[in-house]
């Protein structure tokens, strides 16, 4: 058991990096901007191949030597300690693919006599996807759940709470019973479920990356790519509610050891579930099927200037906060926009602060 639940993360984390490829548009290969006639050239594809060798071998050695390391030393760090080291393989892989496709790209002037268009989806503010409110019922109820069974609990539980375990399972901080102790992670998961309420709804909104060859079809995609990751940001939030609700009945029942397998694979599972969707719907949706549109002779404007690495945006000229990811799922910020770094650094702050208030 313990040796599952060191190395699940990491196996998710190498399936999420070994198919990423995939998953991105596929204009956007290793965050490169390429014409859509480009988008199968054998140079891509050649590059895709070998970092799916590089990531799949060298992930799957690392994988095996932390399961040695973890049935012989017993570690907690094991996980951690993979985690960072699969993240170094991934690294080169996807430096290599990035520059060999750049090179050639500016080599060969693919963009040269290409009419660059920009696209947009105004319905997006006029005519957003509604929200999914049955989705977002099981994260609420178990939240209110986790709150009603704790008040009533709350004159049966010890006088003094274990408030903290470490990552064995074993006590290390005390608490004298009190309502900051007692509801302390009740606080961190309504934070959580506020936050991922207001992502499913923010997610309609935000900039999409459209496809100026078929606008039409790649603003469905779009649609119904947000309202998919809205519904599975909502499960989510709901398998991470069940993992903070055993938590916190943990420690309303005063136990002396903290079994973490049972606390984090709901959690787990639901991060199964983003991948799943991401490998069926792709970033923005681009394998979800469409219908035809008439041909013209536009093309993705060449943006490659705005993103480092292929990663970062930066574009003070863009008014949006969250731009679509070119190498990942989902939305990433514009470090160009003032409010966007500083709701990250708030948001980033957060993050840091609950858990050491909540401990």
């Amino acid at each position: 058991m313990l040796v599952f639940r060191d190395l699940i993360g990491p196996l998710l984390i190498l399936a999420a990096a070994w198919a990423m490829p995939s998953v991105v548009k596929p204009t956007v290969p290793f965050g490169v901007r390429v014409p859509a006639e480009r988008a199968h050239d054998p140079l891509i594809e050649e590059q895709r191949r070998i970092y799916r060798w590089w990531v799949g071998t060298a992930g799957i050695v690392l994988v095996l030597s932390g399961l040695v390391l973890s049935l012989v030393t017993q570690q907690i760090l094991v996980s951690p300690i993979i985690t960072v080291a699969l993240l170094g393989v991934v690294a080169p892989g996807y430096v290599h693919a990035r520059a060999t496709i750049r090179s050639a790209k500016q080599r060969e002037e693919w963009f040269q006599g290409k009419r660059q268009v920009t696209v947009t989806d105004t319905k997006r503010h006029t005519e957003p996807t509604p929200f999914p409110w049955l989705w977002a019922l099981p994260a609420v109820l178990l939240l209110a759940a986790t709150v009603v069974y704790g008040a009533v609990r709350y004159p049966d539980m010890p006088a003094t709470l274990v408030l903290h375990f470490n990552a064995s399972g074993q006590p290390d901080h005390e608490a004298a019973k009190s309502l900051s102790s007692v509801f302390g992670v009740v606080f961190l998961q309504t934070g959580l479920t506020a936050l991922f309420l207001g992502l499913a709804y923010a997610l309609p909104r935000l900039k999409p990356d459209l496809d100026p060859t078929r606008p039409r079809s790649s603003a469905d995609q779009h649609r119904r790519f947000t309202s998919g990751m809205a519904r599975a940001l909502l499960v989510l939030a709901a398998c991470l509610n069940v993992s903070l609700g055993l938590a916190s009945w943990q420690i309303w029942r005063g136990a002396a050891d903290f079994p973490t397998l049972p606390v984090v694979l709901p959690t787990l599972l639901g991060a199964a579930g983003l991948l799943v969707f991401g490998l069926r719907y792709g970033q923005s949706g681009n394998k979800l099927p469409t219908g035809e549109e008439p041909a013209n002779d536009a093309t993705e404007r060449d943006d490659d200037r705005y993103w480092k690495l292929g990663l970062f945006y930066v574009n003070r000229d863009d008014r949006a906060v969250w731009v679509p990811k070119r190498f990942g799922i989902g939305w990433t910020v514009n470090l160009g926009n003032p409010v966007a770094v500083a709701a990250s650094v708030l948001l980033i702050a957060a993050c840091i602060a609950l858990p050491a208030l909540v401990r």
